[in-house]
């Protein structure tokens, strides 16, 4: 993990203490793309032995966060970012531990750019889990805005 990873990961881990709650790992963050681990934890199981599906949707809304800090941290002394919606689909059996890459659907610019204009914008963030094995065992969507403060 690079200085800056381990960053946002104290970051968010003190803003949002479920990501401290969970052991959330961050193994990569760029405005471009971040990737999160949820380890194999015995207390946070399902009925079946795997990662609990709330466990996981924390998990990739958690590296949807990421992403969003990385990219507009510099905007936070005007807006606030905040998830307005999000949908999960569960595709296969997670086992094991499970890893979160979310993308950013918009380019940075064109977001900052109807913040400029005065338009509280809206963008969505695409997230794949998966398992250790590469299969993808889920897919969510958060759609996140900037609210101007003030």
């Amino acid at each position: 993990m690079t200085v800056e990873n381990a960053s946002m990961g104290e970051k968010l881990a003190t803003a949002v203490p479920m990501v401290r709650t969970l052991n959330l790992e961050f193994v990569e963050v760029t405005a471009e793309r971040a990737v999160l681990r949820l380890p194999d934890q015995p207390d946070y199981h399902n009925h079946l032995g795997g990662p609990h599906a709330g466990a996981m949707f924390t998990l990739a809304e958690s590296a949807s966060g990421a992403i969003v800090l990385t990219a507009f941290g510099d905007q936070l002394s005007r807006a606030v970012p905040l998830a307005v919606r999000a949908e999960i689909d569960y595709k296969k059996l997670a086992m094991g531990a499970v890893t979160a890459t979310a993308t950013l659907g918009r380019p940075v610019s064109e977001v900052i750019a109807d913040l400029d204009a005065g338009v509280r914008p809206e963008f969505p963030v695409a997230i794949a889990l998966r398992r250790a094995d590469g299969a993808v065992t889920g897919e969510m969507t958060v759609v996140w805005t900037l609210r101007p403060n003030g």
